[in-house]
């Protein structure tokens, strides 16, 4: 019977099980193949051996590109966070209308990436933009944001942080509906005001979900592409501020590179597993679990 039943179960899962093992399996594998070639879509890929990861690493593109990313990941990760949970904490309230706010923070999120970065390339314009223009109503001049390249940074930050807060704030209102009212209702008798209750409960039995904000904040960070590669397009900074992807991009679908564009998506998956074994390690220290 329990043979059986295996059977039965393996049947079910066996076309999911062959697509994972072609399609996702089969292609990292081949991919790790390429990345010792030398391959230009043409012919067949010449095995060059460590060729690829030593030219990386001697090239600085690559150290420009990886700190343009640490960059990006530097000033969005801490923002997005922070600005995600005091929206969460806004979203929970229970005031009339609060599923209608809930779904006007969602909004951007589900919208594309191109219909987002093309709406604010015209608000950052320098001369027409709408964002320049109410820095100029306070008195101050509003930079070049994708023509310097000192700006482009801080500027796809901000139109990170703005499409993205709505999605880890609905993650954050998750985890906040999960904590019982019981723990709130007894700090109250004890005395605690709302910092304390904030600090001592709601920060503690949130981490979870935090830590988990964080693992997939910090995974999505490092692939950065689409709203630099389409905000920068025209620009003169097109090709001064790199990032990891626009470089993987521009060497395997402009260069025909595809071994060594290959190798530095290996390097960037490395980068990204060596932070996630380093999160789920430093988890134990802070992150609490009911």
């Amino acid at each position: 019977m329990y043979k059986s039943k295996k059977k039965i179960i393996f049947t079910f899962l066996f076309p999911s099980l062959l697509g994972l093992f072609v399609f996702k399996i089969g292609a990292m594998v081949y991919s790790l193949y390429i990345s010792f070639t030398d391959w230009n879509l043409f012919g067949s890929p010449e095995f060059v051996g460590l060729k690829n990861y030593i030219n990386i690493f001697q090239d600085e593109r690559f150290y420009e590109a990886l700190t343009n990313t640490l960059l990006f990941i530097a000033g969005y990760l801490p923002v997005v966070v922070v600005l995600s949970l005091g929206v969460a904490l806004l979203l929970n309230s229970k005031v009339r209308g609060v599923n209608a706010f809930r779904g006007l923070f969602f909004l951007p999120v589900i919208t594309s990436w191109v219909a987002v970065s093309m709406i604010w390339k015209g608000l950052l314009n320098p001369e027409f933009g709408v964002v320049n223009s109410i820095i100029e109503a306070f008195g101050a001049t509003g930079p070049s944001w994708l023509q310097n390249p000192k700006f482009v940074i801080p500027a796809v930050i901000m139109v990170s942080v703005w499409k993205d807060t709505g999605f880890l704030s609905i993650i954050f209102l998750g985890g906040l509906q999960g904590i019982s009212q019981e723990y709130y209702e007894a700090s109250k008798i004890d005395g605690a005001n709302k910092w304390r209750q904030f600090r001592s409960i709601t920060l503690p039995l949130l981490s979870p979900t935090t830590f988990y904000a964080l693992i997939i904040t910090i995974i999505n960070s490092f692939q950065v592409f689409d709203q630099i590669w389409i905000m920068t397009a025209g620009e003169p900074t097109a090709d001064l501020v790199p990032v990891m992807v626009t470089e993987i991009y521009k060497n395997s679908f402009q260069y025909q590179k595809m071994g060594y564009a290959t190798a530095l998506s290996w390097i960037l998956f490395g980068i990204i597993i060596l932070v996630t074994i380093f999160q789920n390690v430093m988890q134990k220290k802070w992150v609490y679990y009911e």
